[in-house]
């Protein structure tokens, strides 16, 4: 089992420090162990010697020491020198791979080689072999461009998803190391990244969702939700809204059990960052709230890094964050250079590369094997972490059956057989009330039996009706177990942080509120829910200009056509008390997938006669139809609040005779999927003359609606005034719908 505890060793109290369980002693208590200790030992000190033949490491002249006297080098500088000779190791790796791909950003994983490589060979909790044991430390790439680091070491901590051959198709078509990290595609990455400053929101989500389980399940004598999380950012994503939002949410939650990691290597593409950017980064996030340490000497004394991460671990009210000024680029030509930020290296500079790490006679790709060994012997100790969690989770659900039972259900997606029939219904005998009011009702309701349900609002809980009633806000120290959580006025950073809350993989269901006009400033973190599958709830509210009064700075046009050209993005529209029911059935049973649910502000019917909870799941379906057994003359299709109008429309030309249907198109994602015969059974091709009614961009319509059909919508921004004026103002009016319907008919 053990080849050496040389490297590990002295890291035992950094790994054990506030954690419940201690590190696993992997004891050499054999002759045969101990000779494998020796023989391993003895042959770092020969790769030592090979590499360093200059670098004094012995008081003694090390070039006439003979194999047995080696071993009798000093033990602390020993440690430091097997220490450089594996950070050399992953460089060159990197430099192989984007030499061999001919592509990728090898600057940052270059000058941030020693902080990558030592948080997985001494710092982080992980079993390679179980890349989702739930109590792993999580680790998040913000400066994502910089991914070959992560794989590297991903490659030597033992990770299947990454073999030497991944490294070598880097950034290929079809390959297991994309040219930023994408979680669906490699095991080990926990969220994807590249636009800068979301991986810092995610990170935040992730320390989130450990703070709240922790608070909910820990007992003083079992504690099953123990994970610290690590994020390394660069000067593009401090330069990010997002980042600091997030920061300054992860400071007032006091989360401190995040630790954020700033590469401080003064360039960004265009140049060094003074050309735009001269902060004091430490100031602003010791203002934020946070713990700060600044690293000078990462590059010649790795230690430093190590007692930085000792403070952070010292720290129990507050996030830290660890400066670490390096130079992009380490080794090369171009080192300290925004030159080095992307791109390959000539023949001369690898030389150059290879020869100040006396790597020249070794192949492209070539791994030490004592560094494998050493990594095996770190993949040993998170099987061990994860067995010893495993007791411990025993332990807990035979003292603590309940709890059990429901940290159980959350891990396992967290949704109870038969959830969906607490949600309510409605009847055309009920009160009127906004889709808002709907879909408030839906959240309590699920709430009872999702108890992974867990969200807030953009400080618009009591307009966008986004508040669980009796589960109290998360807050530290007061009630992390609460499941509201209050964003304050930072949509970006509520998104992406609900990606995290996601992506945990703790069975917890995000959802995140706000203005529809809002979801421009979401926009990047929504299109990254759908790209890594992360099934984050959005509720928008105020869905068109039918909001009124708060004019066209608030009343979403365009908003709609961009969220629904989103892939994966289920983007719901409900008309109804039932169809609100209804999007929340879909969006809560897909898991792997967001979805929006836009919302109004100005009350509707409870239920139209017609529509249908069950319906949703179809993204569109009839709602009335006195055809009969013919063909329909036309075919009204409509959404929101505007159904209503296509319904009370189709009334008063069916009172003149004509053969109308209306069609709820309440989710055009879902029904764009459904089989051909169902969309040719609601939109029979035969039927030319079709109109649609949306308060809100045409765009997208034409493919509903036909060539001859005709798009009621809205090309311009919306007007101030009461809702039924502005309603007017554009033409939304039953009169006016019935007026246009009667001109397609009669053409």
């Amino acid at each position: 089992m053990a080849y050496s505890t040389v490297v590990f060793r002295p890291y035992t109290t950094l790994l054990s420090h506030k954690h419940t369980f201690q590190t696993p002693k992997l004891c050499i208590n054999t002759t045969n162990q101990i000779n494998l200790h020796q023989d391993h030992k003895l042959s770092w000190k020969q790769e030592i010697k090979k590499a360093y033949p200059h670098e004094k490491i012995t008081t003694q002249n090390q070039n006439n020491l003979k194999d047995d006297e080696i071993l009798d080098l000093d033990e602390e500088k020993y440690q430091e020198m097997v220490e450089k000779r594996c950070v050399d190791n992953v460089r060159m790796l990197i430099l192989d791979s984007v030499n061999h791909a001919k592509a990728g950003h090898p600057g940052m994983a270059l000058g941030m080689a020693e902080v990558g490589f030592h948080l997985y060979r001494h710092v982080m909790r992980y079993n390679p072999k179980n890349p989702k044991w739930f109590n792993r430390d999580r680790f998040v790439l913000s400066a994502g461009h910089g991914c070959l680091l992560q794989y590297v070491c991903l490659h030597l901590a033992g990770f299947q998803s990454v073999q030497i051959e991944d490294l070598q198709r880097l950034c290929k078509l079809g390959s297991r190391t994309p040219g930023h990290p994408e979680n669906l595609v490699t095991d080990g990455i926990e969220v994807t990244t590249g636009p800068l400053g979301q991986g810092v929101a995610n990170a935040v989500g992730l320390a989130l969702a450990e703070a709240h389980l922790a608070a909910r399940f820990n007992k003083p004598d079992a504690v099953i939700v123990d994970h610290r999380t690590y994020c390394i950012m660069g000067d593009g994503c401090a330069m990010e809204g997002i980042a600091h939002e997030a920061a300054s949410l992860a400071a007032h939650w006091k989360l401190n059990k995040l630790t954020l990691i700033y590469d401080d290597n003064h360039n960004t593409i265009d140049g060094t960052t003074d050309l735009a950017f001269s902060e004091n980064i430490s100031a602003r996030f010791e203002a934020l709230g946070w713990h700060t340490i600044t690293v000078n000497d990462i590059h010649e004394n790795i230690r430093s890094f190590k007692t930085a991460l000792h403070d952070a671990f010292s720290e129990t009210g507050k996030p830290t964050l660890i400066r670490v000024k390096t130079l992009i680029g380490k080794l090369s030509k171009k080192e300290g250079t925004s030159k080095a930020h992307h791109g390959t290296f000539d023949e001369d500079d690898t030389r150059h590369m290879r020869g100040k790490v006396y790597w020249d006679d070794c192949e492209p790709f070539h791994v030490i094997p004592m560094l494998y060994k050493d990594m095996q012997l770190k993949a040993e100790s998170g099987e061990l972490f994860e067995k010893e969690w495993l007791s411990n989770l025993n332990y807990f659900q035979s003292k603590y059956p309940d709890e059990a039972a429901q940290f159980k259900l959350l891990l396992s997606g967290g949704i109870i057989p038969g959830w969906e029939y607490s949600l309510p219904k409605w009847s055309t005998s009920d009160p009127l009330d906004a889709t808002r009011g709907y879909s408030e009702k839906c959240l309590n309701y699920l709430a009872k039996l999702l108890p992974g349900l867990i969200g807030g609002s953009a400080d618009l809980a009591t307009s966008n009706k986004a508040y669980l009633h009796g589960y109290e806000d998360f807050q530290q120290p007061k009630s992390p177990w609460g499941r509201n959580i209050r964003y304050g006025v930072r949509e970006h950073a509520m998104a992406g942080i609900s990606n995290g809350l996601a992506l945990h993989g703790s069975g917890l269901i995000p959802f995140a509120a706000t203005f529809l006009t809002f979801s421009d400033y979401m926009k990047n973190a929504i299109r990254l829910s759908a790209l890594s599958h992360a099934g984050v709830i959005y509720i928008m509210t105020h869905d068109s200009i039918g909001l009124g009064e708060d004019g066209p700075t608030h009343q979403p046009v365009e908003q709609l056509a961009g969220l629904r050209a989103v892939p994966r993005l289920l983007v719901f529209r409900p008309a109804d008390g039932n169809e609100t029911a209804g999007a929340y059935k879909m969006a809560v049973a897909n898991r792997d997938r967001p979805s929006l649910i836009a919302l109004s502000r100005q009350k509707v019917a409870a239920n139209i006669e017609g529509t249908s909870a069950d319906a949703v799941e179809r993204g569109g379906y009839i709602v009335s139809d006195n055809s009969k057994n013919s063909v329909p003359e036309l075919i009204l299709i409509g959404t929101g609040s505007e159904l209503c109008l296509c319904e009370g429309s189709a009334n008063v030309l069916r009172s003149e005779g004509k053969k109308v249907r209306v069609v709820s198109l309440v989710c055009w994602n879902l029904f764009d999927i459904q089989p051909e015969e169902y969309k040719e059974k609601v939109l029979p091709s035969c039927v030319a003359k079709r109109m649609s009614v949306e308060a809100g961009s045409p765009i997208g319509w034409r493919e509903y609606v036909g060539d001859r059909g005709v798009v009621v919508g809205v090309r311009d921004f919306g007007r101030s005034g009461a809702y039924l004026d502005t309603f007017k103002e554009f033409g939304f009016t039953e009169e006016n719908i019935t007026k246009i319907a009667k001109s397609v008919l009669s053409n």
